[in-house]
């Protein structure tokens, strides 16, 4: 999953980065809103965590701006301002949920899952293919009752490819779900953790296609044709 985080305390911002990164989430990262805005308009997200006291351009301005655009992206609103009438107004301009500083990380990392799962709620839980059983919470996936041993990307790639099975998944697009702007990864790695990927899940009846000029397509063994 790629998410934007937009905040102005570099302290906050970091820690968020970190934790984001560490649940296996592509992240980018902004400090303003009018950046925050330009983002939003350039690039697809899955999440967006938004800070409302923001240099050049309000947070909740962002928000309308964003919902005015008729982007459905969930957006949680992590903010000082606490008051009831702060969060109505929050939820008025289009936030899915609202987090008043200070918070407790563990929190935070709940309500984002929550609002993944009400955005992807095919990869809620546990989903199947073939043999091949994904734990997208647990970020884990299994062969029976054998653990698959994935690294981060691995499973990454894994989860883009099952979001989208069946389908063919170009590079780029891996990429984009998989790296944020200042993560250098190229084309040739993803080729890389895709061949490393593939011997792990084939014994479970899973197979990545490669089409060639096109990209990666994952589905059950024997149904490529």
């Amino acid at each position: 999953m790629r998410l934007l985080i937009v905040e102005d305390d570099p302290l906050i911002a970091d820690g968020l980065i970190r934790a984001m990164r560490a649940s296996g989430h592509a992240v980018d990262h902004t400090d303003s809103g009018v950046e925050a805005d330009q983002a939003l308009r350039q690039y697809p997200y899955d999440l967006v965590i938004l800070d409302l006291g923001l240099p050049r351009m309000d947070g909740l301005d962002v928000l309308r701006r964003l919902r005015a655009n008729r982007s459905g992206v969930p957006v949680l609103v992590l903010t000082a301002r606490d008051s009831l009438d702060d969060r109505v107004a929050g939820l008025d301009a289009g936030a899915d949920d609202y987090l008043a500083k200070p918070f407790d990380l563990p929190e935070l990392e709940a309500r984002v899952r929550a609002l993944l799962r009400r955005q992807q709620p095919s990869l809620s839980g546990r989903m199947q293919l073939g043999e091949l059983v994904i734990d997208v919470n647990g970020r884990s996936a299994y062969h029976g009752n054998r653990r698959i041993e994935l690294s981060s990307r691995e499973f990454g790639v894994l989860e883009v490819l099952a979001r989208r099975a069946g389908r063919v998944v170009g590079k780029d697009q891996m990429l984009d779900a998989l790296t944020g702007w200042d993560e250098e990864v190229g084309t040739n790695a993803i080729e890389v953790y895709v061949h490393r990927l593939r011997k792990k899940i084939e014994p479970a009846g899973v197979n990545i296609r490669t089409v060639r000029g096109l990209g990666y397509l994952l589905d059950k063994t024997g149904e490529d044709g």
